[in-house]
């Protein structure tokens, strides 16, 4: 027996929904840029898993709303923006390991192949995320 969906729901009765799950990133990418400003590394850890679920669930109502007629343009806008803001963070944040990562091995030439080793899946994203030259 298929699965009993809900009666579509219309676009107005949908907005506070989508306005709720944009709040939730919004708070999230705030707490998240807090914690990175502050060097927190619990709170980053804790404020990432935070906005990865806030996101995710933003992006399964928005999907929902679209397929039950639509977003108005506004909150598509400011989902825009809320992506944007996680692209830069994630970039500012490879930019920063990458660093960290080079400062590492000058100081301590011999961790190299160590860190090679331990971070070799985190520094290979890290470059296809457009992370900077190593020297």
């Amino acid at each position: 027996m298929p699965p009993i969906e809900p009666p579509p729901v219309s676009e107005p009765a949908r907005e506070p929904e989508l306005e709720a799950a944009l709040a939730a990133v919004d708070h999230h990418l705030a707490m998240l840029g807090r914690a990175l400003h502050d060097r927190l590394s619990a709170d980053i850890e804790r404020e990432a898993a935070a906005l990865h679920r806030a996101l995710a669930a933003a992006v399964q109502r928005f999907a929902q709303a679209a397929r039950a007629g639509g977003v108005p343009a506004e909150l598509r806008r400011r989902l825009a923006l809320a992506s944007g803001e996680v692209a830069a963070q994630r970039e500012s944040l490879a930019r920063a390991t990458a660093a960290l990562d080079r400062a590492i091995d000058v100081l301590l030439p011999g961790a190299a192949a160590s860190n090679a080793r331990l971070y070799s899946a985190g520094s290979a994203e890290r470059t296809s995320l457009g992370g900077s030259a190593q020297a």
